[in-house]
């Protein structure tokens, strides 16, 4: 093998630049008790979670704000240093509440939003 060899190495740096985007928004209605129990949520309470991820990740605070005074929902979990928001509740209120952070997010805040999905 020889010393001199001609093929260059390429290093490739990837660097993670949060825009101003609502990346997942989805309901789960009526979801399996294991789920609540591996989540940490108390299954008893609600009949669907609501699952919001938002950069930058201060949004969720938020977001968490805007959902609990336009519907009927808890919060379930709230990661500031993740962008991750968990909101529980009934499956109609949930829905309300992910739809409400979506528009306030897109009109007033101008960021880029996923649609909201349903299992």
């Amino acid at each position: 093998m020889s010393e001199n060899n001609t093929d260059q190495k390429q290093r490739i740096i990837q660097e993670y630049v949060p825009g101003k985007q609502v990346t997942l928004a989805h309901v789960i209605a009526n979801p399996h008790r294991s789920i609540y129990l591996k989540l940490g949520l108390d299954d008893e309470t609600a009949g669907a979670i609501g699952i919001l991820t938002i950069t930058p990740y201060e949004g969720v605070i938020i977001a968490a704000d805007v959902a609990t005074k336009s519907a009927s929902v808890e919060i379930g979990f709230l990661d500031r240093f993740g962008g991750s928001l968990l909101l529980v509740g009934d499956v109609a209120s949930v829905e309300a509440a992910v739809s409400e952070v979506l528009n306030y997010f897109n009109d007033v805040l101008h960021y880029s939003i996923a649609e909201m999905t349903r299992s």
